[in-house]
């Protein structure tokens, strides 16, 4: 079951966005060695619009995500990648569907 969830957008400095859009995928690994993180999504929403969508059984699971190393490669390649600063957004998580 999941409780909670991060949204983060993230908007790609012009000529970036492949950069981005492959850091991004690069995550997964990452992702994939955090127990907390039941559901985790690198997402494209236009051109130069990506996100990470991720969710958590609970808000520890949430913040040890926050406090890990997707995080600090995220605000690390920030500068170069960015066109803005990420907006991360925490959220509660109303109803789920997830594989059993």
């Amino acid at each position: 079951m999941v409780t909670v969830g991060l949204l983060a957008t993230l908007n790609a400095k012009p000529g970036k966005e492949q950069e981005l859009s492959e850091f991004l995928a690069s995550a997964l690994p990452l992702a994939e060695n955090e127990p907390d993180t039941t559901a985790w999504f690198a997402i494209k929403l236009d051109d130069s619009t990506y996100g990470i969508f991720d969710v958590f059984p609970a808000d520890d699971g949430r913040q040890a995500h926050l406090n890990g190393p997707i995080a600090a490669a995220l605000m690390d390649k920030a500068d170069d990648l960015l066109a803005s600063p990420p907006d991360i957004k925490p959220l509660d998580v109303l109803a789920a569907k997830l594989p059993s």
